[in-house]
């Protein structure tokens, strides 16, 4: 069964059909590329699985329910968390602040129980705490816990959205150009983490212009150009095709 299923979504903007008739799968612990020319459609197809829109028709399906109509905060409370492409982290706040926000969502801690600081709420307060020190230890930001996240360098701001996202619990994990602005010592180091969060049992669906960082870590690619489909497949076979040279290179006159 799959994890992820996409079944025909079309987003239309008045007359401007954005995505028209996307289809395909996420099976489990799968890393699956959504690449494609800049205005193929990518984030908004993004945005429908992560409900920040709807679409007009068709329907996403995870874990064998219904997505599609459901709100942000709901599908993220199912597993499916996303990053951004620009940073959404709160800058004021330190590193750590900022993955343990993420965790709270999760950890149970009633408004209330807060307030009057009980004792259920300050165990799972300081079990937060340690979860996001852990994380902030896998992503190489343990060191950085202190600072505010305004005053971390690009990529290792890319690297606490990460930490965030981590922090949720995600079972699905939507990467929106994770390596953008990076030199190449941060793409590799970005590149074995990723491998890493799915060896460590979350199955990730990640969109991104670098070609190689694609085809040397993910397991299928699909394709769009203009909202339509236009390859699927092993990234190896999917840079052959034709159509996607075309769409990327153009063709010449």
């Amino acid at each position: 069964m799959s994890l992820l299923e996409v079944k025909h979504i079309t987003k239309r903007f008045g007359g401007l059909v954005a995505v028209s008739q996307l289809e395909f799968d996420v099976k489990k612990g799968e890393i699956i590329g959504l690449i494609g020319p800049n205005g193929a459609g990518k984030t908004t197809a993004f945005n429908m699985i992560a409900g920040t829109m709807r679409p007009t028709t068709g329907e996403i399906r995870f874990m064998d329910k219904k997505i599609s109509n459901l709100k942000t905060n709901k599908i993220a409370a199912l597993g499916v968390v996303r990053t951004f492409q620009l940073s959404t982290h709160f800058g004021n706040m330190t590193v750590l602040e900022n993955v343990i926000l993420g965790n709270h969502c999760r950890a149970g801690i009633g408004l209330w129980a807060s307030l009057l600081h009980t004792g259920g709420a300050r165990n799972r307060a300081a079990g937060s705490r340690e979860e996001a020190l852990r994380i902030l230890e896998f992503m190489g930001l343990k060191d950085q816990r202190n600072e505010l996240a305004k005053n971390l360098p690009h990529g290792q701001q890319r690297c606490l959205e990460v930490a965030i996202a981590l922090a949720t619990k995600p079972t699905l994990l939507l990467l929106d150009e994770p390596l953008q602005g990076m030199n190449h010592e941060e793409l590799a180091d970005m590149l074995d983490r990723i491998g890493r969060i799915r060896n460590g049992g979350i199955t990730i669906l990640l969109v991104e212009h670098n070609m190689k960082a694609v085809t040397s870590t993910c397991d299928r690619v699909v394709v769009l150009n203009f909202g339509e489909k236009i390859a699927e497949g092993l990234p190896r076979d999917v840079m052959k095709n034709t159509q996607v040279i075309e769409a990327y290179l153009g063709v010449e006159e």
